[in-house]
This record gives structure tokens, C-alpha cells and sequence, in this order.
């Protein structure tokens, strides 16, 4: 093989347009920018600008607020972890954590925490030791025979015993 004899497999590489080049090109004359003015040059910034009239983000109130110590928390179905320890990804017997979860590949990541939700029925007895859960999601496990234990609600228990 010799240096000039190299070269990109086909397709490898795109031709660039070629602007500018007559009528007959279809991309002569403004290349594509439509006529002259503003947008017709580099640079262009006049999203959201109404000709020197207030705009209409400047004209409307604002209103509310962004609480910033507000808890990002994963929501989990039920359905969703009966179908993980059906496949074999979850074990049944031992504990189901935020951390258990991200393992078995129900979770992409760990937020604030995990928050059980209710679609779905538990098979079996289930322990679950997460952040939050919804009150239909805490009876469907009791009835199952498993329990949810949230560690705030476990602390206040054991102040108030």
C-alpha cells in the first residue's frame, strides 16, 4: 500500500454544498438566505424581538416561584418491580432499595430518592426500604403480606413509642 493510493471508503465522506454558483445550481445568487437584511447575514438575533414594541415574555407578568429545596424523587410501579423480579433481575427475598433497583436496571439513576407508586399487585411478601410511597401502593404490598419502610415515617414512629 502506498500513500496515494489511500483513500475514504465511499460514502465516508459528504460533499460540502457549493453556494454561489449560478441559477442554474438552484443555490446561486443568495445561497439559500432568501433576500436581503438581517437575516440575511451572519449573526442574526432577533428571536423574540417585536420591532421596538415590549416584547410579549416582557409584556406578561411573572408568577410562582421555583422552590429550590424541592426533592427530585423516582417514581417505581409495583407492576414495574414485579416484572423485574420475574425476570430474575431482582431478588425477591432480600430488601428493595433505590440502590437494588439501579442494579437490576429498573432505574437509570438515583434521584433524591425512590418513590413507590401503585399500578400493580406484589406475587409476594415484598420489603421495601425507600423514601416515599403512594397510600394504594403501601396497601397493596401490606395485602400482600410485605411492608414499606420510609425512613422519615420509621423515625417519627420511634420518637412517638
Amino acid at each position: 500500500m502506498k500513500l496515494n493510493e489511500i483513500s475514504d471508503n465511499s460514502g465516508a465522506a459528504k460533499k460540502g454544498k457549493r453556494l454561489g454558483r449560478g441559477i442554474g445550481s438552484g443555490l446561486g445568487k443568495t445561497s439559500g438566505h432568501g433576500v436581503k437584511g438581517q437575516k440575511a447575514r451572519s449573526g442574526v438575533a432577533i428571536d423574540g424581538f417585536e420591532g421596538g414594541q415590549m416584547p410579549l415574555h416582557r409584556r406578561l407578568p411573572k408568577r410562582g416561584f421555583t422552590n429550590i429545596f424541592r426533592l427530585d424523587y423516582n417514581e417505581v410501579s409495583i407492576a414495574r418491580v414485579q416484572a423485574a423480579i420475574d425476570a430474575g433481575k431482582l431478588d425477591a427475598a432480600a430488601p428493595i432499595t433505590g440502590a437494588a433497583l439501579k442494579a437490576a436496571g429498573v432505574l437509570k439513576r438515583l434521584r433524591d430518592g425512590v418513590r413507590l407508586i401503585g399500578p400493580g399487585e406484589p406475587k409476594t411478601a415484598l420489603t421495601f426500604e425507600i423514601a416515599g410511597a403512594s397510600a394504594p401502593a403501601i396497601a397493596s404490598v401490606e395485602k400482600a403480606g410485605g411492608k414499606v419502610v420510609v425512613p422519615e415515617k420509621k423515625k417519627k414512629a420511634e420518637a412517638a413509642e
